[in-house]
């Protein structure tokens, strides 16, 4: 009897080995039960997902499993998502260990995405992007939920323990990931590769305030009637009604009223407006730049276009969209690159490189100047001066200064590069001193604002020390800038005298030279 069941548990183990245990009952019960080893196994790792996911893998505003970790200025990681939610509602949460994090900058955490990929290949439940993950539109519920919350924690703090906050957190966005709808523009720039790009945003615009103000209620609360109305047209399936809805906003907001343009420019809007930048109808495409330029007018509104993550899909449309499109494009990146906060990112998310095409080759003179006064405002940061300088934008503009082609603005830009120190050595050996000195000579000059801004390239160049004496001198600027200084104005002047005292000062390269000089011929 005992050998009989060593034999049975024996063929029931290996059994178990292939994976199948298969028993039947009586012919009077009539039933058959199986044991599978492949389900087993998943429930156990099914377990080991909602029990054991690494702590370091979920984002600390969502809970849930990160697909898209970026890090930020204070060293945090979160999802992408949430980060970019939070910025646009101007929210700054406050973490469960009590750090608040740093948002200005995003760089993208690869080495963590990585890692999440690699963990959930070892266990059958799939890469986080093809389940429920955390969309903008979901971050931003969230976000706004939250902001809410910690309004009223402010007036009656709950009396609960981290661990409910944190499973509460996690039910939450589950709920709100559930009611997200999926129909959202796949081309939205949030999967777009350029938007992994650093935002070096150091700034928060004057049209954001703190969690807790009332701005930020009556947004969330009372929502603009006339913008539910826009975002409504421009969310339609039907392509004439978007078409009527952009050129309503658009006439909208050309008026001459600022409140209007504060009160339209909400991240409801900004959104609706993502799918259309790229969209293969004419109309559709130009106009919704159109009302993109138009609320860039008003001051408060450059920095939250940017943080909207509008950027990269207007650099798509300078470089392939339809031509009124990209006139439209370059107005709306040099009104944007008005704000100071904004020109390092513009710069970082690669507009330099198509906006020096427009302005060499653009379609209409009004993309060509637009081009210009986007790239002189850029040039006012040293790293975009640096990509420029890279990109051999220097010989171009040269070359447009020669051949008198839009050499004013040219010139404004010539003259940002040539206060540093990779611009003057590129300018050197494209020959911009003779470039420049030939202009001054000839009798082409159209304006005394042109003339002024020449000797300005040169007064710049003047800083390149020894190397540039021995060019000026070369090129007979000394002859020119005395006859210039007779006819230009004041401020012309001032700098032709700044640039004579450089000229005449011994610099200390010029003394090692000279003692090394004298000491050859000592040796010798």
């Amino acid at each position: 009897m005992e050998f009989q069941e060593a034999v049975t548990r024996l063929m029931i183990q290996k059994t178990i080995e292939k994976g199948v245990i298969e028993r039947h009952h009586t012919q009077a019960e009539k039933q058959k039960w199986k044991i599978s080893f492949h389900r087993s196994s998943s429930s156990s790792k099914q377990k080991i997902k909602q029990s054991e996911t690494p702590i370091e893998f979920l984002c600390p505003i969502s809970g849930t499993l990160m697909n898209d970790p970026v890090i930020v200025s204070s060293g945090h990681t979160f999802e992408r998502a949430c980060v970019q939610a939070c910025n646009t509602l101007g929210f700054t949460p406050t973490l469960i260990d009590g750090t608040t994090p740093d948002f200005s900058t995003v760089i993208p955490n690869l080495a963590l995405k990585s890692t999440i990929l690699k963990w959930c290949k070892n266990y059958p439940i799939g890469h986080p992007h093809n389940k429920a993950t955390l969309d903008f539109f979901s971050a931003e519920k969230l976000v706004r939920a939250k902001i809410l919350e910690t309004q009223q924690q402010k007036s009656n703090p709950p009396k609960r323990n981290e661990d409910q906050d944190i499973g509460t957190g996690i039910h939450a966005v589950t709920d709100l990931i559930t009611q997200t709808s999926g129909t959202h523009d796949s081309r939205s720039s949030y999967d777009s590769p350029l938007s992994t790009s650093p935002l070096q945003l150091k700034a928060q615009p004057s049209c954001y305030s703190s969690p807790s103000s009332s701005s930020t209620d009556i947004e969330i609360l009372n929502p603009n009637p006339e913008e539910e109305e826009f975002v409504r047209k421009l969310k339609s399936p039907l392509v004439f009604e978007i078409e009527e809805g952009l050129i309503s906003l658009r006439k909208t907001t050309r008026a001459k009223e600022d409140d209007t343009r504060l009160q339209l420019c909400t991240s409801r809007l900004l959104s609706a407006l993502q799918p259309l930048i790229n969209s293969r109808y004419t109309n559709i495409q130009v106009n919704s730049i159109a009302c993109l330029v138009n609320l860039s007018l008003e001051k408060m509104n450059k920095v939250k276009i940017v943080r909207s993550g509008i950027l990269p899909l207007l650099i798509d449309v300078l470089k392939g969209g339809f031509p009124e499109a990209k006139e439209h494009a370059c107005g709306a990146l040099f009104s944007l690159s008005l704000d100071d906060c904004n020109k390092t990112a513009i710069g970082v998310l690669g507009a330099l490189p198509p906006l020096l095409h427009l302005l060499r080759s653009g379609d209409s003179d009004r993309t060509r100047h637009d081009s210009a006064l986007a790239l002189y405002h850029l040039s006012l940061v040293q790293s975009n001066i640096a990509k420029l300088v890279k990109l051999g934008s220097v010989p171009i503009l040269l070359g447009m200064v020669k051949s008198g082609d839009m050499e004013s603005r040219v010139l404004l830009i010539l003259r940002n590069l040539a206060l540093t120190p990779d611009g003057r050595a590129a300018m050197f050996d494209s020959g911009g001193v003779n470039a420049l000195v030939d202009l001054l000579r000839g009798s082409e000059l159209k304006s005394e604002s042109t003339q002024d801004a020449c000797v300005s390239v040169l007064y710049g160049l003047s800083h390149g020390g020894l190397r540039f004496k021995g060019l000026a001198k070369a090129a007979g600027a000394m002859e020119v800038l005395v006859q210039v200084e007779k006819t230009g104005i004041e401020r012309t002047k001032e700098k032709i005298r700044r640039i004579f005292e450089m000229m005449e000062t011994r610099t200390e390269e010029e003394e090692v030279l000279w003692e090394d000089l004298l000491e050859d011929s000592d040796s010798v």
